[in-house]
């Protein structure tokens, strides 16, 4: 009795196998951060690649925009932006309050944005308040995105010893690892070896 399956329920096997390994494997797109409140919507993007770093200076930007799809700029808007290290208490005061300016971004004109440099590793509260402008229609928001921070290349020695464990673990999680990598490739041939046999043998 021949107890190894066939060599075509092999090469649908691999095939499949190789299939799911160059799926499962694709590096991480970073999305934005959407957050809604009454009606207003924002997503919130931070430069570089949403991924900021301790002691380095990030860009940070909102883009707001009302029901219906309508953008918001800045100047419709008397926006503030606080940002609270994690945990923090609803008395606590605000770690920074970066002055907001227009920015341009995407396809977007004149939204709010602002310069941030977190202190150190770590999670962090970006807090967006904002009233309609004179002449402006929307209702008052509070808008709450949490950001996790990475440790930077420019941060000093202390606040790297600071660096508490969930922050080391995140970090990890965001390098891709070089086994990672070369799996997709190596699905490929695997996939291009089973069409060659197949077309070799029809």
């Amino acid at each position: 009795m021949n107890y190894f399956p066939s060599m075509k329920k092999l090469q649908s096997a691999l095939l499949l196998f190789c299939l799911a390994i160059a799926i499962t494997n694709i590096h991480p797109v970073f999305a934005h951060k959407v957050q809604v409140a009454a009606d207003v919507g924002a997503t919130l993007h931070l430069e570089p690649n949403d991924n900021p770093r301790a002691g380095e200076p990030t860009q940070a930007w909102f883009a707001l925009t009302r029901k219906g799809g309508q953008t918001i700029p800045l100047a419709q808007c008397n926006c503030q932006l606080a940002v609270y290290a994690e945990p923090h208490t609803p008395s606590e005061p605000a770690l920074l309050e970066p002055s907001l300016k227009p920015v341009s971004a995407e396809r977007f004109q004149g939204i709010p944005g602002a310069d941030i440099t977190f202190p150190k590793p770590g999670i962090y509260q970006l807090q967006l308040n904002g009233k309609p402008a004179k002449g402006s229609n929307f209702k008052p928001f509070t808008l709450k995105f949490e950001v996790t921070v990475a440790a930077g290349t420019q941060s000093n020695t202390q606040s790297i010893q600071n660096v508490n464990s969930d922050a080391v673990a995140q970090e990890t999680t965001r390098t891709l690892p070089l086994w990672a990598i070369a799996i997709p490739g190596l699905a490929l041939i695997g996939i291009v070896f089973v069409v060659f046999q197949k077309t070799r043998r029809s």
